[in-house]
């Protein structure tokens, strides 16, 4: 069965999480993905632990769907290879600096003279234009200047980082998304085009309402740890064993979780009548529906709760998550037979499609796996490959 963009060849010269992340998402859809890395070494995320026979997970996470050759693209030899290649792409993707695609002479003005309807995807921490565009770009340092850190975690803790490489995934993401767009906007003019961005850009994307509210008020958020600033009771709160998330912002929910709770004298208590009252009040608030909940367990909230259709769930850890019937239904994690670390666990594909579906056709690859099989394409002799 065809995939979206089957048929679609993209180079890949990536490394660590926001490229290879942005190019696994392509082989997901159909691409053949080309990764290149250097002899011996490879993406430095496969010495990265823990490890699985001695592979690294966090390289086994990002880098399926593709296919795997070594080329050292600092000799003469290995650049011609990499030209070669450039003649039958679609899309080249990477995440060097600025000056060092330049030194190395693989930049798009170089690449749009041999491809003109090549689409080039450069990936950076902070963009190829500006004072900081040749600084190196990693997730918590793209975390710490977009702001994101500042509006995480609580009033009393400082600023806290997001728990996963949310900068690197949300920056694969938008580079995806814009290659994708690329590629419908090259059916129409059969040009090709560079396109960019970067952890700090994506990660400012989606600052959401913590930037609407400065923009509207000229203040500067607050860290408000598990509460919502905009609306209440919504946040996390206390039970008998644990804790639930509970969101009932508009008004009829609010009212339908005072009933349920048994806390029907909420709904006429002039602190809480509107959601401004809620939250200008909202510690209060919480105190009085904890007190409640306190006397049942996580379990018994969610079941009651979801029975009178409030939003509410519990906070699963990761082990409970894969292994929770509904994100196994959802085909949330997949497993893989690799070459040497045997089957082998994968999240899932998030978009579903009914006619052209996401597979794993390709476990991710060793280093240099397909590296005969890529120069044969570009009719190579077996003794040029040797050689």
């Amino acid at each position: 069965m065809q995939k979206p963009i089957s048929g679609t060849r993209v180079i890949d010269v990536t490394t660590a999480l926001s490229g290879p992340y942005c190019t696994m998402l392509l082989g997901d859809m159909g691409a053949e993905v080309i990764k290149i890395e250097e002899p011996e070494t490879g993406d430095a995320l496969r010495k990265s632990g823990p490890f699985i026979s001695g592979e690294g997970a966090y390289f086994l996470y990002g880098n399926r769907n593709k296919k795997a050759m070594t080329l050292n693209l600092k000799t003469d030899a290995g650049r011609e290879i990499l030209l070669r290649l450039i003649g039958t792409a679609d899309v080249f993707v990477e995440n060097f600096r600025p000056r060092v695609k330049t030194r190395l002479k693989i930049d798009y003005p170089v690449f749009e003279k041999i491809n003109p309807r090549l689409i080039y995807c450069s990936i950076s921490g902070f963009g190829q234009t500006g004072p900081w565009a040749e600084r190196a770009g990693f997730d918590q340092i793209a975390q710490g200047m977009s702001g994101l850190m500042s509006v995480t975690g609580f009033p009393e803790s400082g600023p806290t980082r997001v728990g996963v490489a949310i900068g690197d995934s949300v920056a694969g993401i938008f580079s995806a998304y814009g290659i994708l767009a690329a590629l419908l906007e090259r059916e129409r003019s059969g040009s090709g085009q560079f396109i960019e961005t970067s952890l700090l850009d994506g990660l400012l994307a989606v600052l959401g309402f913590q930037a609407a509210r400065y923009f509207a008020t000229g203040k500067t958020p607050p860290r408000q740890g598990n509460d919502y600033t905009a609306t209440a009771p919504y946040g996390m709160f206390k039970t008998k064993d644990g804790n639930i998330n509970i969101a009932s912002g508009r008004q009829r929910m609010w009212e339908t979780l005072c009933r349920t709770l048994g806390l029907d004298d909420l709904i006429e208590d002039p602190r809480f009548a509107t959601v401004p009252d809620r939250v200008r009040n909202k510690d209060a608030l919480k105190a009085i529906i904890e007190d409640r909940l306190a006397s049942k367990t996580t379990e018994q909230w969610v079941e009651a709760l979801n029975g009178a259709g409030i939003a509410c769930g519990p906070i699963y850890a990761i082990d409970q998550v894969f292994n929770n019937p509904h994100v196994l239904e959802r085909e949330m994690l997949l497993e893989a037979a690799h070459l040497t670390a045997g089957r082998i666990k994968m999240i899932g594909f998030p978009v579903k499609m009914s006619r052209t579906p996401c597979s794993i056709d390709h476990a991710p690859p060793v280093l240099g796996q397909h590296t005969r099989e890529i120069l044969r394409g570009l009719d190579y002799s077996d003794e040029e490959i040797a050689r």
